[in-house]
């Protein structure tokens, strides 16, 4: 069944540094679109240069969604996002405004575009069994989820604590394997038209490298020290962004900015190859060569295609 020219959504996904939000920006330029955020450290108020986020003047005076939404100290969920991204799309498809998604966080992105459901919490089954991953180890709770739930196992890695715990939570709450909230294949949400955005591996490798140095430079360091003043060491999911956990190890002593400007590089190209693993597995993303003129025209060709049929 066709979807309504101009309120089919699109998703533009992909790996970190491969030119998604300026593609975004310039695509809904174009067809009279909005920004929606899916970059989990996005939603931070302050965290501006360790994200890599679009500036006032980048944006061109397209509205963007669900960019400073959140305090350093408090928790980005998955099912907030969920709620709150949906209903900025619900509301842009209303007025006739075409949703452009736009980001690198893939549970996000799925979130929003499939059937992802978000089982209740209990506070003293989590705290038990943070205990037992901060006593034990990740790897021996992964064991037991792999006995318990083993496709939910092969989902996440072993070295993810908050996902262990939460997979375990699940499923000693429910009874059920924490695979069964997982998401079925099946046709997107809205209708959405997906793009990756991707690089050759070497060609990434280096902008990350290029983007690391280029952020210490132009005053990570003094984000983080501004940000600490407000509470982001106490903050559980913004106090481990990629770029700002580095920097606070460098200002706790444990090596030097130098060596933090590197290891935010080594663990940027390290999620990279995570991010491509995780897209890659959707067949529903029609892949472009970052590097290539003339994206944003491709992309519109191929909505417009979609959207009539």
């Amino acid at each position: 069944m066709s979807t309504p020219a101009g309120v089919r959504p699109i998703a533009i996904v992909g790996p970190t540094a491969t030119g998604k939000s300026e593609l975004a920006i310039s695509v809904a330029e174009t067809i009279g679109g909005e920004v929606i955020n899916a970059d989990a450290m996005q939603l931070y108020r302050g965290m501006n240069i360790g994200t890599a986020k679009v500036t006032t003047a980048e944006q061109r005076g397209i509205p963007h969604h669900l960019l400073d939404v959140l305090e350093v100290t408090e928790s980005a969920t998955v099912a907030a996002y969920q709620r709150d991204a949906r209903a900025v799309i619900t509301r842009l498809r209303t007025a006739g405004v075409v949703p452009v998604l736009v980001g690198g966080s893939g549970l996000y992105v799925q979130a929003v575009l499939d059937e992802l459901r978000f089982p209740g919490t209990d506070p003293v089954v989590r705290a038990r069994l943070d205990a037992e991953a901060a006593e034990l180890g990740p790897a021996v709770l992964h064991e037991r989820l792999a006995a318990l739930d083993p496709a939910a196992a092969t989902a996440i890695l072993p070295s993810n604590s908050r996902r262990i715990v939460r997979a375990l939570e699940v499923i000693e709450l429910t009874g059920a394997p924490f695979s069964a909230n997982l998401p079925k294949p099946g046709p997107a949400r809205y209708g959405t038209v997906l793009f990756g955005v991707d690089r050759d591996p070497a060609e990434l490798d280096a902008r990350v490298d290029e983007r690391a140095r280029l952020m210490f430079e132009t005053g990570l360091v003094d984000e983080v020290r501004a940000l600490v003043d407000v509470g982001l060491r106490q903050g559980r999911t913004a106090a481990r962004a990629l770029g700002y956990q580095q920097v606070l190890a460098a200002l706790d002593g444990t090596y030097d900015m130098a060596e933090a400007e590197r290891e935010t590089a080594r663990a940027t190209r390290r999620f990279v190859r995570r991010q491509r693993s995780w897209f890659r597995r959707d067949k529903r993303i029609s892949w472009l060569p970052g590097a290539e003129r003339g994206l944003a025209e491709r992309v519109i060709r191929q909505w417009r295609r979609e959207t009539d049929d």
